[in-house]
């Protein structure tokens, strides 16, 4: 669905509202469609209760706006997660494509207009467990592998306004808070037996209803208020990036995107990622290592999300001419091969058994 279908046209405040503005912070309560309802009636005058607002969620969620309602979980955090490339021949390029997506610990999976042709993201419970998935592909596929885990996160958050006619991600704001955040590849989340539980129950979303945490917490047979406490610190320690409705950005005409991949001096990096990071238009901006021995020389990944190419490629000749005067590559995503959310049954598990 473009910018031009008429996903908008029947929205009225409090749809605009729910959509743009409770794409996170959504409330760690037991009863939070309350507090969001009396929230959305004191800023739009409309009168509207909880039970409205669940009606609308649930609406706009049939209606491909939302994904899904939940939280955004952060796999680098909770297990070992990486980047990885292969260089598929045209006439194997399907078949390698299968053996990848095969892989339930592979969620993410593109074409990309580049020597490196495929990339697919691997998350898997421990980071042996996650190189051991990275050479069965190379045996079965006979391509080499570029592996490429994150080592800081300057931004990298898809969250951004919709409800408007911007040609590209958060063309209406004037700035975002970054951070430079260390990433371990050996990331084990240190996590509780309730917060292993809980993650397991909502990595597909809570319960559309008006008690979704008491609803979670009836699942894993857990007392409320520790489920809610849970979810606190999970937040705190940064397992769950966010609370909120998960927006498509395809149906609401965000159709555009590329990753740009930079070569940043070392010394130059942290406040060149900082200061990217925090451009409004930036949708994720994060340090890579190279790989100069496989010909892969870049350190800085940026990605622009558009409803238009045209401004997609304005937006990253801006950054390359004010930002970033360095040598840089820019890969078009053209064809997405796999889509779902990591498994976090395996990431929760024990290290024996992930």
């Amino acid at each position: 669905m473009s910018l031009d279908a008429d996903w908008r046209a029947d929205l009225d405040p409090v749809d605009a509202v729910l959509i743009d503005d409770y794409q996170s912070d959504f409330p760690v309560e037991a009863r939070p469609f309350e507090r969001v309802a009396a929230r959305i009636a004191a800023e739009t005058g409309i009168d509207v209760d909880a039970d409205g607002v669940l009606d609308r969620v649930r609406d706009l969620r049939e209606r491909g706006v939302f994904r899904r309602f939940g939280a955004v979980l952060n796999p680098p955090v909770i297990g070992s997660s990486t980047l990885a490339a292969v260089r598929a021949p045209a006439d194997r390029f399907d078949a390698i494509a299968e053996v990848i997506n095969g892989y339930r610990q592979v969620n993410h999976n593109y074409r990309r207009d580049h020597e490196w042709n495929q990339w697919f993201v691997v998350t898997a419970g421990s980071r042996e467990k996650r190189d051991a998935i990275l050479a069965e592909i190379e045996e079965q596929t006979g391509c080499e592998v570029l592996n490429l885990p994150m080592l800081t996160d300057y931004y990298i958050d898809l969250e951004f306004p919709v409800v408007n006619g911007d040609r590209f991600a958060r063309e209406s704001l004037e700035g975002t808070e970054v951070s430079a955040t260390r990433i371990s590849e050996d990331a084990r989340g240190d996590l509780s037996a309730l917060e292993a539980d809980l993650l397991v129950a909502i990595q597909d979303g809570f319960p559309l209803s008006a008690t979704p945490y008491a609803d979670v917490a009836s699942e894993i047979d857990a007392p409320l208020d520790d489920v809610l406490a849970a979810v606190d610190r999970l937040l705190v320690d940064g397992c769950i990036k966010r609370i909120g409705c998960v927006v498509n950005h395809v149906v609401t005409g965000f159709t555009n995107n590329c990753m740009v991949v930079w070569d940043v001096p070392d010394d130059e990096l942290d406040a060149r990622g900082e200061a990217v990071g925090s451009l409004p238009y930036v949708t994720l901006c994060y340090h890579r290592p190279r790989r100069p021995e496989q010909g892969w020389t870049y350190d800085l990944f940026t990605m622009i999300h558009g409803r238009e190419a045209e401004a997609v490629d304005a937006k990253i000749d801006e950054l390359a001419a004010e930002h970033l005067p360095f040598e840089h590559e820019r890969l078009y995503s053209t064809e997405t091969l796999k889509q779902t959310g990591a498994r976090y049954d395996e990431l929760v598990a024990n290290e024996n058994d992930a």
